[in-house]
């Protein structure tokens, strides 16, 4: 009889609230790659744009893992959920070219603010099992997936993208406010009034020992080479389906909402399997499954059909998914007396990895591709996931 997986308050408070940031962010951002074509953008241009969202992240978030001493985590979550608020107001109003890149280095900057915060919360509330809980964390995604595209299109369809950006304006300043009344107490005892820069200096000198360190370096590298994988992935997929599979808009979105919703129970099963395993299996695990069938993927661009493009997504989903949430059960384990600046490191590398992902991609894929880049990448996670295993068994 199936068992519904284990989940502390604290974990199950701060995946609603991450749903609800993802739903509001993602009725429109499926979209965006499309939306970026429309507007006379190069591919090189996408890989610009989406370099400039996740490398503020990079940038900022070991400040706000400072902050994190100073304020209450919750309040500077709730921050940055208001400011995707307000990315979202722009994409109303702005028209300037520059205004509108400076537009994505806020939402990078608030998507700093969240994400680190939410992390600190996180690994500072002494977790049973850290793996078990960032598989909640991370499964967020994917239930906005599920129902955000459709809900996206219809307001779309009635209303234009003004309004569907006025809708998410609305969920954002609802969703701060819930994750600031559900998280506040929480996070209170995260807080140090005394601490400096000179603590702060000190913890990430300690920090990065660890992180350096051989129980913790290997893996890292092979998470973040998922993660270069995955910017490709998101900066360029919606357009390969378009371009050379030659798929419609509405076939894309049923596509997108088909993967999410099967998606949901596997990640309920996943979420349990990954409580039974050490983090750095479940890391060399996910990186094998991810890099394969990107691999797979890659070679059977020719004969690629609806199914079979959802079947092999759907598995590397699957290792994308193990992997980070083995990372981030890896880095609470180890720096467990430190979660403010634990949750800054982890937060780097997601958008640092698809920031690159998305920036090399977008130079290169011009004389090399798309199928040659799906086997390239899947074929750098694999010799590093495989090398990391050799070594450390």
């Amino acid at each position: 009889m199936f068992q519904f997986p284990k989940i502390e308050k604290v974990t199950r408070d701060a995946t609603i609230v991450h749903f609800f940031l993802l739903f509001g962010y993602k009725i429109f951002s499926l979209y965006f790659p499309l939306y970026l074509i429309s507007r006379n953008f190069s591919l090189p241009e996408v890989g610009y744009t989406y370099l400039l969202i996740y490398l503020p992240i990079v940038l900022f978030s070991p400040l706000v893992g400072f902050l994190s001493h100073k304020v209450n985590p919750a309040l500077l979550a709730s921050v940055g959920i208001s400011g995707y608020g307000i990315y979202a107001l722009a994409m109303i109003f702005v028209q300037n070219p520059i205004l509108f890149y400076l537009s994505q280095v806020l939402l990078g900057i608030s998507a700093a603010l969240f994400f680190v915060a939410a992390r600190a919360i996180l690994m500072g509330s002494h977790l049973e099992n850290p793996d078990r809980a960032f598989g909640w964390f991370y499964s967020a995604p994917f239930y906005a997936d599920a129902v955000a595209p459709a809900v996206g299109a219809l307001f779309i369809w009635q209303f234009g993208f003004a309004g569907v950006f006025v809708l998410s304006l609305i969920l954002q300043f609802f969703c701060a406010f819930f994750c600031y009344s559900k998280l506040k107490k929480q996070s209170e005892p995260l807080l140090d009034g005394g601490f400096d820069h000179k603590d702060a200096k000190e913890n990430y000198s300690a920090v990065f020992k660890i992180i350096k360190s051989g129980s913790v370096l290997p893996f890292a590298l092979i998470s973040l080479s998922v993660l270069f994988l995955a910017g490709f992935y998101r900066a360029f997929f919606v357009l390969f389906l378009k371009d050379e599979l030659l798929w419609s808009q509405d076939l894309i979105l049923v596509f997108i909402s088909l993967v999410s919703i099967l998606f949901l129970p596997i990640s309920l099963f996943l979420i349990r399997q990954l409580g039974k395993a050490r983090s750095e299996r479940n890391i060399i695990r996910g990186g094998l499954v991810s890099g394969g069938l990107s691999v797979l993927f890659g070679a059977m661009l020719p004969i690629l059909n609806f199914l079979t493009v959802l079947l092999i997504n759907l598995g590397r989903l699957v290792g994308s998914f193990v992997c980070n949430a083995g990372r981030s059960g890896l880095i609470s384990r180890n720096l467990k007396e430190k979660p403010e600046e634990a949750g800054a490191i982890d937060t780097v590398f997601a958008p640092l990895g698809v920031a690159l992902g998305a920036f090399i991609s977008g130079l290169i894929i011009g004389p090399l591709g798309y199928g040659f880049l799906f086997i390239l990448g899947g074929v750098l996670i694999c010799l590093v996931s495989v090398s990391v295993r050799f070594v450390k068994k």
